[in-house]
């Protein structure tokens, strides 16, 4: 029998209750579809700063090089703001999608037709969305140096610095590009070329992946007219290329037409080694251990763990087919609207109605 190493990263707030309920999907879904999985939980974020004094210890690291495949679920903690930045909990993740060589950010966003209510825009705006953004992780200006702050006559002045090379865009275009070809066909790449040079280097070095590409349409589009049609007719969108700035905005954006950012996966995958499958959401620290978090984007991101990661495409639908089951038949957490007909519950309730509905 197959098996696999996963490494499982509960991280902090609201993490640990919605990783409990991954990992048990993930054990009755693997006993049921003829392989096994072993797990080895690792400290990150502000839960490894409490035990090790820093976000992401080197044994951390090594744990997840040595897996499969990586799940994470939330990292961050306001108790930690007055750090200094590097020693924050959110550096150890951004150090983690680098240690990894994690480049390639897949966030998938696909209405549910039992949420699509959810949406603060109209119904036939968003039915029928399913768009994926890629987004350049490891680069741009989050990566960018000289970065710094500096005092001069007597003033303080902040900096950051955007910068790519060919070889990253060409890298990230060629994801983007193979996606699209698996999909509908079609790629608008995001920048702002019409101001920034490096968006200009972006654009060109695009122009010239798609070469490799000639059945993919392509287009392009800058940044804040993205942001403007993502709202206006997302339907148009079957593949959106970004860098790791506007990605970073754009995948949130975009994670709410479905209604609640707590529904999103995402998987972040390098050219070797294994990839790291996350929710689209925060720690959400002010509903911690109240047992009112959301689940269902954990539970997603562990469906997209068994399809990109480990190739357990039929395990995968399995999961996605008990999110969909259990929604259809009203459950609803908090952050979900509640229509006529539906329960609330909570996280540890959600997840019994999904095991439920997995064994169906």
């Amino acid at each position: 029998m197959t098996s696999y190493r996963i490494t499982l990263l509960a991280g902090d707030g609201i993490g640990p209750e919605i990783t409990a309920v991954a990992r048990a999907l993930l054990e009755t879904v693997s006993a049921s579809h003829g392989f096994t999985l072993s797990f080895d939980e690792q400290p990150v974020g502000g839960a490894a700063i409490d035990t090790t004094g820093v976000p992401l210890p080197e044994s951390t690291l090594a744990a997840c090089r040595a897996a499969d495949a990586v799940l994470l679920a939330a990292i961050g903690s306001p108790r930690f703001d007055g750090l200094p930045r590097e020693q924050r909990p959110e550096s150890g993740l951004l150090a983690l999608r680098s240690g990894l060589g994690l480049f390639a950010n897949l966030r998938p966003v696909k209405i549910i037709p039992a949420l699509a209510a959810a949406s603060s825009l109209r119904p036939e705006v968003i039915e029928g969305v399913d768009l994926l953004v890629v987004r350049e992780l490891i680069g741009g200006i989050y990566f960018g140096t000289p970065k710094g702050r500096v005092q001069i006559d007597g003033r303080e002045r902040a900096f950051n610095t955007m910068v790519y090379s060919d070889e990253e865009v060409d890298r990230i275009a060629r994801v983007g590009f193979r996606l699209a070809a698996e999909r509908r066909g079609r790629l608008c790449s995001v920048d702002k070329a019409n101001v920034l040079d490096v968006s200009q280097l972006w654009r060109d070095r695009v122009e010239a992946i798609h070469s490799e590409f000639p059945a993919v349409e392509l287009s392009h589009m800058y940044v804040d007219n993205a942001a403007m049609q993502l709202v206006r007719e997302p339907r148009q969108f079957d593949v959106l290329l970004t860098g790791n700035l506007f990605g970073d905005i754009l995948s949130d954006e975009a994670a709410m037409l479905t209604g609640s950012i707590g529904m999103l996966p995402s998987a972040s995958l390098g050219s070797q080694g294994p990839g790291l499958f996350e929710p689209v959401h925060g720690s959400a620290p002010d509903i911690a251990g109240q047992d009112l978090a959301n689940p269902i984007a954990m539970v997603l991101s562990a469906a997209m763990l068994l399809r990109v990661g480990l190739q357990q495409e039929s395990a995968a639908t399995a999961l996605e087919t008990a999110v969909d089951r259990v929604l259809a038949a009203g459950c609803r957490t908090g952050d979900l609207l509640m229509g006529e007909g539906c329960t609330r519950v909570g996280c540890r309730a959600m997840g019994d109605h999904l095991l439920e509905a997995l064994g169906a």
